[in-house]
């Protein structure tokens, strides 16, 4: 057992609560902002790595490098934003940050080799109480490429693909021996889910053709030992090809697996899916056209949702359907109210053209080309919508309802919309440009349409550069509390131009 490297704070870093000089007023009272914590940075400062400890806090990381030697400076909070220790973690060489997890008292840092072909990977144990930790090295003899990691009481699990083929690693902590996970390490798809459960039990979903050669989705359970208890595919119809999918199981052991469908060789999806597996393997598959849904087409201008929808009847009427194409993920089932709440998000990939430029690469799991064969350059994914359904307890629709996103781009595909859900209402919120922007909704219907409050500085006359904002992000945290951070360029009358990396505890009544 080793412990980091305490350094306290150098003139060029300062670690403060920011106290209110004038509360700000606002018309209503939706969301709450009760304390914001701030880190002054120089121009060229990056800003830091936010860490979920959940009701223990949060940490706080990013790389430096001091006297041509690797760190990574790790600051540990607690839920008031009490500094609890400071110190830095040695990095070996040519390894980077691929991993970060919370499992109870401990954080998990998982470091790769920045060259795919070179297989070993570092783990760092750190005890969050006072930053003693422990390194372990992860031999691994299959040279992959790595994207997932997930922790459970017993086993550290690492999934990615070799040569497009969906591999998860199991790393036994207590033997301190690898595995591949049986079941896998066949044929090429796309490792959709790895999902821990609290009793160490493992979930990994896998988009892979079934034996009639349709897309469908694998579901593979396995035991705390990483041993495989259930191997079986999800009997889909034979024109819907299953491309994405979440799963969670219920209090019953009653396996919900949420996804979108689309056609045949094709990455767009056509709807979305909800299927059911009892413990005796029963499955039951039901299918949810876009078309068919209530509100799915709310993000549109009135007049353009107006003809779509007018469309869809008039084929009805003709007995025929309306095929809608999008790319749709699913991010994740959530238990309320007796029903289960499913969130996923519209987005669609942009390309920009350079004269000359051709030739391109892929990476597994990116579900993207960076540069196409024609000579266009990916410049980023665009958010439209997020899409809430609520499901009963056996799959059954019960509502759903939707929530325009504006503006977002990321070159990433991760989940920006996030949800409060409460006794009798759901609150939906997300981030962007300083902005908390939320919408309030019972089942189908708005309670309270799109509003936007600013990210509260807590000092007045403030103002925050429009530049700085499309860096700032939205996570959960504890209970009914979430975190805003990011950069802030903020300029004041009375205390001049400041660069800070802020944190927001923010909640919604």
């Amino acid at each position: 057992m080793s412990s980091i490297l305490i350094r306290w704070w150098s003139s060029r870093l300062i670690f403060a609560l920011v106290l209110s000089i004038t509360w700000p007023v606002h018309s209503y009272a939706q969301i709450n902002q009760p304390d914001r914590i701030e880190i002054s940075l120089f121009q060229n400062d990056q800003g830091f790595e936010v860490i979920n400890a959940f009701h223990d806090g949060l940490f706080l990381l990013r790389e430096l490098t001091i006297n041509h030697s690797d760190f990574l400076d790790l600051i540990k909070i607690d839920t008031s934003f009490k500094q609890q220790w400071h110190g830095q973690l040695p990095v070996t060489k040519k390894f980077t940050l691929m991993g970060k997890r919370v499992e109870k008292d401990l954080l998990y840092l998982l470091f790769r080799f920045q060259d795919y072909t070179k297989n070993e990977f570092e783990l760092f144990v750190v005890d969050q109480r006072n930053g003693q930790y422990f390194k372990h090295i992860i031999k691994n003899f299959i040279p992959f490429v790595p994207n997932d990691f997930q922790i459970t009481e017993k086993a550290v699990l690492i999934g990615g693909y070799f040569n497009r083929v969906p591999v998860v690693i199991y790393y036994s902590l207590a033997t301190q021996k690898t595995k591949v996970l049986p079941g896998l390490f066949n044929e090429q798809g796309e490792l959709t889910q790895v999902r821990t459960y609290n009793d160490g039990t493992i979930d990994v979903l896998i988009s892979a053709q079934n034996f009639k050669g349709q897309k469908t989705i694998w579901v593979k359970n396995y035991d705390p030992e990483g041993d495989l208890l259930t191997n079986q595919a999800l009997d889909t119809e034979e024109n819907k090809n299953l491309l994405f999918a979440r799963s969670i199981k219920t209090n019953t052991d009653l396996q919900l697996i949420a996804g979108v469908y689309g056609g045949r060789n094709s990455e767009y999806s056509r709807g979305m899916f909800m299927a059911t597996i009892d413990p005796s393997g029963t499955q039951n598959i039901r299918y949810y056209n876009f078309a068919d849904l209530e509100n799915f087409f709310k993000f549109m201008k009135a007049k353009r949702e107006i003809r779509v929808k007018s469309r869809i009847e008039r084929r009805k009427i003709k007995g025929k359907r309306t095929r809608f194409n999008y790319r749709f993920l699913v991010h994740e089932i959530v238990p309320f109210n007796n029903q289960y709440v499913l969130l996923g998000e519209a987005f669609y990939p942009k390309y920009t053209t350079i004269e000359g430029r051709s030739g391109g690469f892929f990476m597994p799991g990116a579900r993207t080309n960076y540069y196409s064969r024609d000579g266009r350059i990916f410049d980023g994914y665009y958010y439209t919508h997020a899409v809430v359904m609520g499901f009963s307890n056996n799959g059954s629709l019960l509502w759903d309802n939707s929530f325009e996103i504006n503006d977002v781009r990321t070159f990433t595909l991760e989940q920006f919309v996030k949800l409060e859900v409460q006794e009798d209402k759901i609150a939906l919120l997300y981030l962007f440009d300083n902005e908390l922007r939320t919408k309030i909704i019972k089942g189908n219907k708005v309670l309270e349409g799109k509003i936007s409050e600013p990210i509260d500085t807590k000092i007045t006359n403030d103002v925050v550069g429009k530049d700085s904002g499309d860096v700032n992000r939205l996570d959960y945290w504890y209970t009914q509390y979430f975190y805003a951070y990011g950069i802030q360029e903020i300029s004041n009358p009375t205390f001049g131009k400041r660069r800070v990396f802020f944190i927001n505890k923010v909640s919604y009544k």
